[in-house]
This record gives C-alpha cells, sequence and structure tokens, in this order.
C-alpha cells in the first residue's frame, strides 16, 4: 500500500515541490524512519552515489523539511540530504507491497522493519555528516524558513533588503531561497497577487512596509497550506487566484489574468493587470499587451 501521495497531489500540480511539499513528504515519511533501525539501503544514479551502507544498522533519529530540502538524521552521527528539483517525489510502501514507479527510477531506498522508503528522480542525494549541515552551502545560505515556528521575519527582511538585491524583480527575490526558505513558483504567484504587487517591479521601488506585509502574506499562505496556525486563520489549502490561471478571469475583479516567463530558470509568472497594476518607473512585464499605468 503507497502511503505517501505523488508529487502532483501534494504539491498541487506545481513542476517544482515547495516548502510546503516538502514538509508534508516529511511528515509522510517520518512514522516509517523515525526510531526505526535501517535494515537495508541502497543508492542509484544519475549523478554522485552516496554510500548509503555506511546508515545500515544505524536507527533514524530525525526527519525534517528546511525550506526545500529533507534531512534526514541517524545515530551514528550521519545525515541524508535530498533535493527533489523538478521531478524527485517520496512514497512510503508495506515490505511486500509493488512498486507504482519502475526501481530503475529509485533514487534511494531505505528498508525497516515496518516500511520502505523510496526517493523518486531526485537528482540530489548525499550523505554527509551530521555536524557539517550547518556548514553544508545548500543549507548554510538558506533564510530563514518560512514554516518554522520561531520565523525570524526582520531576518529576511534585511536579506531582501540588500543593496544586491534592489535591481531585482520582487518575483526572482521572493524565490531567492538565501532571502527566505520555502518560497517557489506557486507561492511567488499567490503572494504578489494578495499583496497587489506586480511580480516585475524591483525590490527597491517598493517600501518597507510592503515588504514586511509580502514576508507575512508568503509566511500565513505557506502555514496555512500544511495546516499550521496563520494570521489568515485559515485551516485548509489556500485557494489559488493567479497560478495555473493565465487567460481566466480574475477571481476578484473579472480582469483576464496574464502569464509570461521570468527569472533565468524561465518560470511562469501569473498576475492581475487591474489588482497588481504596472507603477510609474518600473520594469514592463513581457507581451503586447500593456495596461494603463498607475502611480506608485
Amino acid at each position: 500500500m503507497v502511503i505517501a501521495g505523488s508529487l502532483t497531489a501534494l504539491a498541487g500540480n506545481s513542476t517544482m515541490p515547495e516548502g510546503d511539499a516538502l514538509f508534508r513528504f516529511a511528515a509522510k515519511i517520518r512514522p516509517a524512519l523515525e526510531g526505526q533501525v535501517i535494515r537495508s539501503a541502497r543508492s542509484h544514479g544519475p549523478g554522485p552515489v552516496p554510500r548509503v551502507d555506511r546508515i545500515v544498522g544505524a536507527t533514524c533519529t530525525s526527519v525534517r523539511s528546511q525550506g526545500k530540502n529533507m534531512l534526514i538524521s541517524f545515530d551514528n552521527g550521519l545525515a541524508l540530504r535530498g533535493h527533489l528539483r523538478m521531478y524527485g517525489t517520496w512514497k512510503v510502501y508495506q515490505p511486500g507491497d509493488s512498486w507504482d514507479r519502475a526501481e530503475s527510477q529509485a533514487r534511494l531506498v531505505l528498508q525497516t522493519d515496518i516500511a520502505i522508503v523510496v526517493n523518486f528522480s531526485a537528482p540530489v542525494i548525499e550523505l554527509i555528516e551530521e555536524r557539517a549541515l550547518p556548514y553544508h552551502e545548500p543549507i548554510a545560505r538558506l533564510g530563514p524558513n518560512l514554516l518554522d515556528d520561531d520565523f525570524d521575519a526582520g531576518e529576511a527582511f534585511r536579506r531582501l533588503r540588500s543593496p544586491g538585491l534592489a535591481r531585482t524583480t520582487i518575483g526572482d527575490a521572493i524565490m531567492d531561497q538565501r532571502v527566505m526558505a520555502g518560497v517557489g513558483n506557486i507561492w511567488k504567484n499567490e503572494t504578489l497577487f494578495h499583496c497587489g504587487i506586480n511580480p516585475w517591479r524591483r525590490v527597491g521601488e517598493l517600501d518597507d512596509d510592503l515588504i514586511r506585509a509580502m514576508i507575512e502574506k508568503a509566511r500565513a499562505l505557506l502555514r496555512a497550506s500544511v495546516g499550521k496556525p496563520n494570521s489568515l486563520n485559515l485551516r485548509r489549502r489556500p485557494t489559488m487566484y493567479v497560478y495555473m490561471r493565465g487567460g481566466q478571469p480574475c477571481r476578484r475583479c473579472h480582469t483576464l489574468l496574464r502569464t509570461a516567463p521570468q527569472g533565468i530558470d524561465i518560470r511562469h509568472t501569473a498576475w492581475c493587470p487591474s489588482c497588481q497594476p504596472v507603477t510609474d518607473g518600473q520594469l514592463e512585464p513581457p507581451g503586447r499587451f500593456r495596461p494603463a499605468r498607475h502611480p506608485s
């Protein structure tokens, strides 16, 4: 029996799992691993193959997500880090169950007495010393985790106000994991919509209050998505207002939503030309249609 949902089910048809999806994956695999002895472990390419035989016989002490990373710790001082990028997923099977994916897609297989945890298609699986995690570049560079109960909004604000980001569009900056960890394309689109910010405005064009409001909105949306207490008082995954809705009417004003590629990784951004107007001096969003300008 498969007890961990697919990437589509957990991440809402996202092309890349975000912080809330990793939080859910961790919640799914935690009961299968924490407190359990690893009876067998194997890893396969493509890419570097970690020596997971080193954790056979060790007991799993912790399973948690940090931003878009999965961290699995063991009592022998080692830890696994996984990053799903575009196509990876985590699943849990009962011993003897058939898998719903080809074994050739398995990047990591961990077996305990009660379950088999499989990572499929993740490009990054690595084994490192637990004590090195705080200094390991992919982890050390992360900004405050939006899902943490002790999230440091002041530190996220300070990082977003870095002079090096002043001319970066807010649609790119909000997804910079060095600023704050957890936001991907889904919550970029939804956060900027709810804050009325055009995605092509530069960070330096936004006043402090708007940036603080945006950070809080992003945190609230992610926490609502995983059922954590949030300032929106939502107890369910938030409704999508713009993400994957290009060409459809805005749920607020009925203007047709627009989409365009944005950023070095060409992620598609969706926005409402009326609710997120172009302001004087900002970059023009791509496309032939140019909405009427509004004062800042």
